[in-house]
């Protein structure tokens, strides 16, 4: 199907073609038709798929065929988990909208407080958005969500593991009824937590599900190799060399310990790499993204903070330095490579600790990923290790130390906090009770 057979306004079209679309991804196909009905959509849509081509399209459409006027008050608002996925959908939008009167406002945290409020009072058609700032604003009334009519909510199932569902919920009940706007859910699953909030918060949804086996974009080619801790470095170099890799390569861990390591092993043996993680300054991540984008950094380092909503075109290589421990994860990653009808190459390295996921990523994706033994030939053991850092000068540790050594308070990967619920602290332990007992303990004999 073609963009052309469907009904949209001309400035719609205009985006369209300014983009480069002319056929319709299976996601979109599905879901587009539908939601210009006027329908409610709940659709499972992986990343790459062109999902938020799709959820953009059908609400630019419906606001320009209402024929509203731009007020302080939104008329549409796009939910996201993370910073960097709202960032995204903006620029999307900025493509596909560019003929559109439309104001496109991103709000999320780590920027300017006072810059994005200013926007808000001086008037927006669409605010893309994550949970807790959007909350702040609501709370000042700053402005209100009663002419809301359109929702979407992307990556639902990612608001449930970051721990954003009570926010969710407590915006999503203070929109109109859902009779009296469109929603538009957006998941990689839809498991039972994510059809719940479906069937409470849209108007009958239509459900669109992929098939298993487009999971994974077809143009990637995965392979994977069984190596021990000690030897995944050399390997890597060695696969670096072998591939004769030149542009954007992606390289993902599972700590953000892990992503400083690995940065500093690479920048040690020439290869200029930065880390992507949840403890980097929004403004510094944003930088490092877009120079990253435009060529200036070749290897990004990242946890799962970038494995969505991230996309760079001409990622030819991502690798799963650590295999991941959840599926879904294995299926973002990957997909940050082979985009817009490219090809690309996914390589993993599933070592003693974390080849156990293995088994679950190959039932998710409805295949065996093709594995290899590496030979002696795929190894650079002759490289260079980075410098020791300096230890931080203070009190030492310890006994007599007045500080101990405390855990991050319980932030997601996203770098925003869940407004419900208290993370992070400690308990203080009870004292043990010498005498009295307990239910459940049992005591000698009493003496006379």
């Amino acid at each position: 199907m073609k963009f052309s057979d469907l009904d949209l306004p001309p400035e719609v079209s205009q985006g369209i073609s300014d983009a480069g679309f002319t056929d319709l991804t299976p996601v979109q196909e599905q879901t587009i038709p539908l939601a210009l009905e006027g329908k409610d959509v709940a659709s499972q849509a992986q990343t790459g798929t062109g999902k938020t081509a799709a959820f953009l399209i059908s609400l630019f459409t419906k606001l320009l065929k209402s024929g509203s006027r731009t007020t302080n008050n939104p008329r549409a608002l796009i939910l996201a988990p993370t910073r960097e996925l709202v960032v995204q959908i903006c620029a999307d939008a900025k493509e596909l909208g560019g003929h559109c009167p439309l104001v496109v406002q991103p709000i999320f945290g780590g920027v300017d407080y006072e810059k994005q409020r200013q926007a808000l009072r001086d008037g927006v058609d669409v605010i893309v958005a994550t949970p807790g700032r959007l909350i702040d604003y609501l709370k000042q009334r700053v402005f209100s969500l009663g002419r809301i009519e359109s929702l979407v909510i992307d990556e639902a199932d990612r608001m449930f593991d970051m721990g954003f569902i009570s926010d969710l919920r407590w915006i999503l009940r203070r929109l109109p009824d859902f009779d009296k706007r469109q929603t538009m859910l957006l998941s990689a699953t839809l498991d039972r937590r994510v059809m719940e909030l479906a069937y409470e918060f849209m108007d009958i949804p239509e459900r669109v599900t992929i098939e298993p086996e487009q999971v994974t974009a077809e143009r990637i080619e995965q392979v994977l190799y069984h190596v021990s801790q000690k030897e995944k470095f050399p390997l890597l170099l060695g696969l670096l060399k072998q591939e004769a890799v030149t542009e954007r390569v992606l390289l993902f861990v599972n700590t953000k310990v892990m992503a400083e390591r690995l940065s500093d092993l690479l920048n040690a043996n020439d290869l200029p790499a930065a880390v992507l993680s949840g403890d980097i300054p929004q403004r510094k991540r944003m930088r490092l993204l877009q120079q990253f984008k435009d060529g200036e950094l070749r290897f990004l380092v990242a946890t799962d903070v970038a494995s969505r909503g991230i996309h760079v075109d001409g990622v030819t290589h991502v690798f799963n330095y650590d295999l991941p421990q959840d599926p879904e994860d294995y299926v973002h990653r990957i997909g940050r490579t082979a985009r817009a009808g490219a090809d690309g190459k996914a390589i993993s390295l599933a070592d003693e600790d974390n080849v156990f996921h293995l088994p679950d990523i190959e039932e998710y994706v409805g295949r065996k990923i093709p594995s290899e033994f590496p030979g002696e030939e795929d190894f650079i053991w002759d490289y260079a290790k980075p410098a020791r850092k300096p230890r931080k000068s203070g009190p030492p540790r310890g006994k007599g130390s007045s500080k101990g050594s405390r855990g991050t308070k319980g932030k997601g990967e996203s770098g925003e906090k869940p407004a419900a619920g208290k993370t992070g602290q400690r308990r203080r332990r009870r004292p043990r009770r010498r005498s009295g007992g307990s239910s459940g303990e049992t005591q000698g004999p009493k003496k006379n």
